[in-house]
């Protein structure tokens, strides 16, 4: 009987923003060994689910051993890098003999020390099993995909949604070539490309042009003889690495020529259709101008404070705007921990006088001050049965207050930082969507999988900060040059 073991480590590292991901981020979230991993992941869409409930129909032994994730923060302390990179070879090795490994890296994780902690973690894995054992796994598309992971690797299968609601196929997928690979019925090889262009987030949503043409191309790709899989990374701008940066990687049955070739033709459909990929910027006031007068309810895509991206997530600049211009009912969620605990001292159905959010610095607006009635306290918990972005099930946002000013501003503050990829993160707390004007969520395309069937008009906003959708502001020191759109006279042939 095959013995295949699962990995899995996955964070999305923001280096622009200044606090660290420590060990307690991935405390809080998911950090498991062994059998613990079947019990978490078993019934969650998401790819070590995919890869779970794939191999429990067939006749191998499957052997859960590693499985760290947390929220996106900044870039990992060395430390905490040191730490789970530590833990999961010691599981590996304690697995004993294996025949094949699955693996879910991120591809955006970066830790003080290391820029491209996937890769080297990958190939940690491949010094250990050897040469001879596949190594087969999935990727989130907003990796920056590495050289190094490639070699590491046989084959690697990016979420083909963005919002990602195909992790768990995604995760089946890569199992299913798993079997097929020590069956002995195809022989995976992968090659990778990497123009020098960076994908703006504002662009990365695969239901909409251009990128929705390119996948579609992509998807007649994946039918052709010999080919194996095909994969579009749209990168991570907000990593400031040498690997930031758009690619495609095709995996090949035994032609490692074809797998070249091909990648290299994706590589120059995504060049084609860079200057559409470069993005397009509605700023803030303008942003609720039009949110006053098209239908509703709107959604206003808070671009700057992209809690999936990495940021704070107690922006203010949407709020501050909604109040000037008197654009209500609205809704805005913030990470404020203070401010719940004030709220619940005065207690549900008290006034309390409150500066929300704006606790991160002038990058992210100042604090908003009114006077709210309490609405309601509780806990933060909740759970999404249906396929989300980022495959999550059960979240907890901490204590947990809503609170309301008389002009119809409802603002719902939270005591852990969550990204909005649930409506039930409304609904469970008695919020009613489609009785505001206006819901504020604070990413860029994961919420829409959420967001859009309620929501009437979605627009996106070019706000402030370290998620900011104009990444030619930010400071970035190790990526490539010349990369478009940084340098518009860059080449690639």
């Amino acid at each position: 009987m095959p013995r295949i073991g699962i990995i899995a480590w996955i964070q999305e590292s923001n280096t622009f923003l200044p606090e660290p991901t420590t060990l307690a981020h991935f405390e809080q979230d998911v950090l498991l060994t062994g059998a613990a991993m079947r019990d978490h992941f078993i019934d969650a869409q998401h790819e070590v689910g995919g890869m779970l409930r794939m191999l429990a129909k067939t006749d191998v032994e499957t052997v859960p051993i590693f499985a760290a994730r947390a929220i996106p923060f900044g870039a990992m302390t060395t430390d905490t890098h040191a730490t789970l990179r530590s833990r999961l070879l010691d599981a590996l090795r304690a697995a004993g003999p294996l025949d094949g490994v699955l693996v879910a890296p991120h591809g955006a994780t970066v830790s003080e020390a290391v820029p491209d902690v996937d890769g080297n973690w990958l190939q940690a894995v491949r010094n250990i099993v050897g040469p001879a054992v596949p190594i087969i796994g999935t990727l989130d598309p907003h990796g920056n995909l590495s050289p190094a992971m490639v070699a590491a690797t046989d084959a690697l299968f990016a979420y083909r949604t963005n919002p990602h609601i195909d992790q768990a196929a995604r995760g089946t997928e890569a199992a299913e070539l798993m079997l097929a690979t020590l069956a002995g019925r195809v022989r995976p090889v992968q090659a990778a490309v990497f123009p020098p262009m960076a994908m703006n987030i504002e662009r990365q949503c695969t239901s909409e042009e251009p990128l929705a043409g390119i996948c579609r191309y992509a998807d007649g790709v994946r039918e052709r003889s010999g080919i194996l899989g095909v994969s579009l990374f749209m990168g991570f701008p907000y990593a400031d690495v040498a690997e930031m940066g758009s690619a495609a990687l095709v995996i090949a049955d035994g032609d490692h020529t074809l797998a070249q070739s091909t990648a290299d033709e994706l590589g120059r459909r995504l060049w084609e259709h860079r200057e559409g990929l470069a993005g397009t910027f509605l700023s803030v006031a303008e942003a609720v101008t039009q949110a006053a007068s098209v239908p509703s309810p709107a959604c206003l895509l808070d671009m700057g404070d992209n809690v999936g991206g990495g940021s704070p997530a107690d922006a203010t600049w949407l709020l501050h705007e909604l109040a000037r211009q008197h654009v209500t009912p609205s809704l805005v969620i913030l990470f404020d921990p203070d401010s719940v605990a004030k709220a619940e001292a005065a207690g549900i159905g008290q006034r309390v006088t409150l500066a929300v959010g704006g606790r991160s610095g002038d990058l992210h607006g100042p604090p908003f001050s009114a006077d709210f009635a309490v609405q309601f306290l509780g806990d933060g918990q909740f759970s999404e049965p249906e396929a989300r972005h980022g495959g999550f099930t059960h979240f907890d946002q901490g204590r947990t207050a809503i609170v309301r000013t008389d002009d119809g501003l409802t603002v719902m503050l939270t005591s852990r930082r969550v990204p909005p990829f649930s409506l039930r993160q409304l609904t469970s707390f008695g919020l009613d969507p489609s009785t505001f004007r206006v819901l504020v969520a604070k990413g860029v395309n994961a919420p829409l999988a959420a967001y859009a069937p309620v929501c009437r008009t979605i627009l996106r906003v070019n706000t402030p900060g370290v998620t900011t959708a104009d990444m030619t502001t930010l400071p970035y020191h190790h990526r490539r040059q010349p990369m478009y759109p940084f340098e518009r006279d860059a080449m690639f042939s």
